[in-house]
């Protein structure tokens, strides 16, 4: 369980609302940022309704950033880079990102079945692109529906699918956002699949909209064992 709290920039948003639900639910302390202080502050009061036990801080995006070892950025594409410019002189070396943005077109008045296009490839390798040198990024939480998240009445059953380009860092994140009951974590590849892993929320929004549900994805076949101790050799 981590020691600091766990930052969620984007925290008044319905996918961080849902993850800051769940983590703290599970016992891991959350700094909520807002870029508001006053919003941080209501959304803590109904995170605090909801789960009284848990550990919530308001804060603004920051000063939860200062406070957090992880730090995960649940807001839209549009105000990824915003996010990350504001930040970047708060992001220290040794934090890990794990960056949930989805680049639908929706962002821009488009539909939200559509993808845009990326230069850097993805949102992930985007915002790899832009935090300081020494801040480790993994995409994560891009199939995970807000909506499922935030109903603490419903049991959770699906996989998380995490890219990143060290080993170490996809255990991190794992260890975290499986603290979650319900959630398997599976190592999906390098940063770069994040681009397709990204793309699978789209078509999550289009089976949803057609069957009325809030469907996951679950990977078949695999391993018992999917994060084995790293090797002491």
């Amino acid at each position: 369980m981590p020691r600091e709290p766990v930052a969620i920039i984007g925290a008044t948003g319905a996918l961080g609302h849902g993850l800051a639900l769940r983590l703290g639910r599970a016992g891991v302390p959350i700094a909520v940022g807002s870029r508001s202080a006053e919003r941080a502050e209501q959304a803590v009061e109904k995170l605090r309704e909801r789960v009284p036990e848990a550990t919530f801080e308001p804060c603004e995006n920051a000063e939860a950033v200062r406070r957090g070892g992880v730090v995960v950025l649940c807001v839209p594409f549009r105000n990824q880079s915003e996010n990350l410019a504001n930040l970047r002189d708060h992001l220290r070396e040794g934090q890990l990102l794990i960056d949930a943005t989805v680049p639908l077109a929706a962002a821009v008045g488009g539909r939200a079945t559509r993808v845009l296009g990326v230069p850097q490839g993805s949102a992930a390798q985007q915002a790899a692109e832009m935090v300081p040198d020494g801040v480790r990024v993994v995409a994560a939480l891009h199939t995970i529906s807000a909506a499922t998240l935030g109903d603490l009445d419903h049991s959770l059953d699906e996989d998380v699918l995490i890219c990143g380009d060290r080993k170490a860092d996809k255990r991190e994140a794992a260890e975290l956002i499986g603290a979650i009951p319900g959630l398997r974590c599976v190592d999906a590849g390098r940063l770069e699949v994040a681009r397709i892993v990204e793309s699978l929320t789209a078509l999550l929004i289009s089976i949803n909209a057609r069957h009325k549900t809030h469907a996951g994805i679950r990977i078949t076949g695999l391993p018992d064992e999917l994060w084995p101790p790293p090797s002491s050799s």
